[in-house]
């Protein structure tokens, strides 16, 4: 079972704390064309594993001590890199994957507002409720996603390092979820950028997570190539 959360706020158990480094996957082809994504399992680009490469580097300086993946190719090929650089076995989950797009897997923002306008404008509104045939809400993946990256950090013992390589919005979800967040402030979070991560540290005195770090590439100081990718989805 996951550790009681109530607003953010975890029970104190440990006299060090732990760390959850959140990992985006790194380039695809339709990341590179704007594509929605979703379960649809689109392996990663030559530039993909170049920055998987990169950011397994600087995963490897973190000390990991287990690391964890969602099941679909893009994100299990990133999470491979670290293991290589790492020498962790990683552990999928498909509670991990991105959100279930449904009838919009594989269309560009214009395709979605062509053929599905109404959900096209809830969507850009922040509505979040109104989809498409077969599409996950972000309440539905919010109550996948956050339970499995808590059940992560109890995996972890006091002053452990873990490492889990997802997807960029349903990271967002979980991220506001475990920090206990309302999903209204979504809008106000810069969307993580392919092999970025963030660092969740935990605050043992207090009982609750803290946002440590957000939205590091491998590029920004002294671990390599900067990458940047701005694809909206998966």
């Amino acid at each position: 079972m996951p550790p009681q959360v109530e607003a953010g706020v975890l029970r104190p158990s440990r006299d060090q704390p732990r760390t959850l480094v959140l990992v985006r996957h790194g380039e695809t082809d339709w990341n590179l064309s704007g594509r929605a994504q979703g379960h649809a399992d689109v392996p990663l680009n030559d530039t993909g594993r170049v920055q998987a490469k990169a950011v397994a580097l600087v995963m490897a300086s973190f000390g990991p001590s287990r690391l964890w993946s969602s099941d679909l190719a893009r994100a299990r090929q990133t999470a491979d890199a670290i293991a290589a650089a790492t020498g962790l076995t990683v552990e999928c989950d498909r509670r991990l994957r991105e959100y279930d797009v449904g009838a919009r897997s594989g269309l560009t923002l214009a395709e979605l507002a062509e053929q599905h306008p109404q959900e096209y404008a809830d969507w850009m509104a922040g509505r979040t409720t109104t989809v498409v045939a077969g599409e996950e809400t972000t309440p539905e993946v919010r109550a996948r996603v956050t339970p499995a990256l808590l059940q992560c950090l109890k995996g972890l013992a006091a002053g452990e390092v873990g490492v889990v390589v997802m997807h960029g919005a349903c990271l967002k979800v979980g991220l506001l979820g475990v920090l206990g967040w309302p999903w209204e402030l979504s809008r106000t979070i810069q969307g993580i950028e392919n092999a970025a991560y963030c660092v969740l540290t935990e605050d043992v005195e207090r009982g609750l997570l803290r946002l440590t770090s957000y939205n590091e590439k491998a590029g920004s100081g002294r671990h390599g190539p900067d990458f940047v990718a701005d694809a909206p989805v998966g």
